[in-house]
């Protein structure tokens, strides 16, 4: 990915929160010569190694797992929030741009055991369950829906490379930068409402 210097976010702490946060990534390879993408959640976990790593599952029906036996190489992508930016906001002439977060992680794939799917399953569904009124627990299941679970193929991603953008406007000087918030605000959008959150906290 792409990424001025000024823009590298290179502090692990804050990478783990977005990723965390902005679980639901594009698993991206290639497969039978032809680039293939999958949308799903993709989550940060800890092997017993302590190590890092992504975990996920897709369907078995899902061509794209063809490809993991030939090549295992592998990209998770996640974003954030993101908006336009009109340069008609600056005291200045200028060009408009775009505002976001992203966050690359370059790794290698290994299709895992039924064990250790089920482990994962459960893992997901705790945390998005997590503020349910009822929530639905992979333990409290009937064996008739939990054939459903042979139905995927669950992985884990080993990470070799993290590349992460985080472009909040930190070339322009305070007022600029506090009149950007100011009119993201304006917008109502959610989407622009997050962005302005975001460059709002290194006011702080």
């Amino acid at each position: 990915m792409y990424t001025p210097d000024l823009y590298k976010n290179e502090d692990p702490e804050s990478i783990r929160t977005f990723l965390k946060g902005n679980s639901f990534g594009i698993l991206i390879n290639q497969t039978n010569g032809k680039l293939c993408a999958t949308h799903i959640p993709i989550e940060l976990e800890i092997n017993p190694d302590g190590k890092e790593i992504l975990q996920g599952h897709i369907s078995k029906l899902n061509p794209q797992a063809e490809g993991f036996a030939e090549n295992d190489q592998v990209l998770a992508v996640f974003t954030g929030p993101h908006s336009y930016i009109s340069s008609s906001w600056y005291d200045h002439e200028n060009v408009p741009t775009w505002n976001y977060l992203a966050v690359h992680v370059y790794g290698r794939i290994k299709i895992v055991d039924e064990a250790a799917a089920i482990e994962s399953l459960k893992k997901l569904v705790d945390k998005y369950e997590a503020n349910s009124v009822n929530p639905v627990r992979v333990e409290d299941l009937s064996a008739k829906t939990m054939r459903e679970a042979k139905g995927i193929i669950a992985f884990e991603i080993e990470i070799d490379e993290i590349q992460a953008t985080k472009k909040m406007s930190q070339n322009r000087d305070a007022k600029n930068y506090a009149n950007i918030i100011t009119e993201l605000e304006k917008t109502k959008n959610p989407q622009s409402l997050a962005v302005a959150k975001e460059m709002g906290e290194k006011l702080k």
